[in-house]
This record gives structure tokens, C-alpha cells and sequence, in this order.
């Protein structure tokens, strides 16, 4: 029987944070992360009454932090 080939795939570990979880990924306390919420700095979703942040809104909040600071990846700060 032949070898499928091993296909590297990034799956996230998770789709969807709650609060308190985002706030550990991303270093911030609550009222940092609410104020950027409201600033529509940071993209969350509804469910029922939960509000949740993506796994792609929190890579995308954190590449829109280092643009705005000049970072890249393979600089140093």
C-alpha cells in the first residue's frame, strides 16, 4: 500500500477566545482589551451572549501592532 504524503497543514489549537483568554495571549488587561474592541482595533464575534475574539482577529491585531511600531519579524526592537 503506498505512503500518503505528509502534508503540513497550521491548524490553530483554537478558532475562538473568550475574554479573559485574549487578554493572556495578548499581555493586555481587560479594560485594554474592551477599549480596543470599541475602537474597532480588535474584531470579536457574538455568540448568544458570549463575546468571543478569533484566533485570525488577535494574529491580525498583532500584526497591526507591529506596523504601526516598524517592527518586523527578523528586526530587532
Amino acid at each position: 500500500m503506498p505512503e500518503l504524503a505528509h502534508v503540513p497543514t497550521v491548524v490553530p489549537t483554537r478558532h475562538l477566545y473568550r475574554i479573559p483568554e485574549a487578554m493572556a495571549l495578548l499581555s493586555m488587561s481587560r479594560s485594554v482589551i474592551y477599549e480596543q474592541i470599541r475602537a474597532g482595533r480588535l474584531k470579536t464575534v457574538k455568540q448568544g451572549s458570549a463575546r468571543l475574539v478569533p484566533a485570525v482577529a488577535i494574529n491580525a491585531y498583532v500584526e497591526l501592532l507591529m506596523s504601526e511600531s516598524g517592527v518586523e519579524f527578523d528586526q530587532a526592537s
